[in-house]
């Protein structure tokens, strides 16, 4: 049963390590993280689930302690999924995740958890890759919350790249409304909204959030949850949405 969820983006300028001098930019994303986070601290859950975009077209399983590093940014920083080591005999982990690391989405991740107040509780990742349809996104929350454990997650990922004529994507005309929908329905815990996004205009408008979204909105199904939207901006012409459900 899903009992919480903080929803964040994931850039690795999160880090202030590899932001350096541009680190105050993004003093109030990383603040609404760290309220976002811990309102799933209050929830008490048996168990917390960070899932973000990867590069896969499918899914990836990460067990709690899988390694990441911020050294291809250029800095010295690493992180840890949680804070054991991986348990090669988890299952249904993939057994190559702790060779691998964490994809950067679960690497900035593990970085907020790590630098927040965080449930005490077992951690595991799932990476989810940009073109897994919709229907199998909703269908894959869905199964997260199917277990009778209070399961809290950690959703992460950016809106559109297109916002401005220097944002990685160009500008789109069609990003900023795409963006301010999903704020809505984020803000608002709107289940169809985000389970009605259209994959191929996310993909277009490079919106990595979108099939970790619809994780979020499979796995809300038949819940109670209430919205509240912390952070809706769009530095470098991307949008970064926080939020949290409870």
């Amino acid at each position: 049963m899903l009992v919480a969820a903080a929803v964040c983006p994931c850039p690795p300028l999160l880090v202030p390590e590899v932001a350096a001098g541009a680190a105050p930019e993004l003093d109030a994303a990383r603040a609404a993280c760290a309220d976002a986070l811990g309102v799933l601290a209050a929830a008490r859950p048996d168990r917390l689930l960070v899932v973000g975009p990867a590069d896969e077209t499918g899914q990836g399983r990460y067990a709690e302690g899988t390694p990441g590093s911020f050294r291809g940014f250029g800095v010295d920083v690493d992180v840890r999924l949680g804070r054991g080591r991986p348990d090669p005999t988890a299952p249904d982990l993939d057994p190559t995740a702790p060779e691998r690391g964490l994809p950067p989405s679960l690497a900035v991740a593990a970085w907020l958890l790590a630098h927040t107040d965080r449930p005490d509780v077992p951690v595991e990742g799932l990476g989810v890759g940009d073109l897994l349809e919709a229907e199998h996104c909703v269908r894959a929350g869905q199964e997260l919350a199917a277990p009778d454990q209070r399961v809290a997650l950690l959703v992460m990922g950016d809106a559109s790249a297109c916002r401005t004529l220097k944002a990685p994507g160009y500008l789109d005309e069609r990003a900023a409304g795409f963006d301010a929908e999903v704020a809505r329905a984020l803000g608002s815990a709107d289940v169809p909204a985000l389970k009605a996004l259209d994959s191929a205009l996310a993909h277009e408008l490079k919106a990595s959030g979108r099939a970790p979204w619809q994780i979020l909105a499979g796995a809300a199904e038949h819940t109670a949850l209430s919205g509240s939207l912390l952070y809706d901006e769009a530095p470098y012409g991307v949008g970064y949405l926080v939020a949290a459900w409870s």
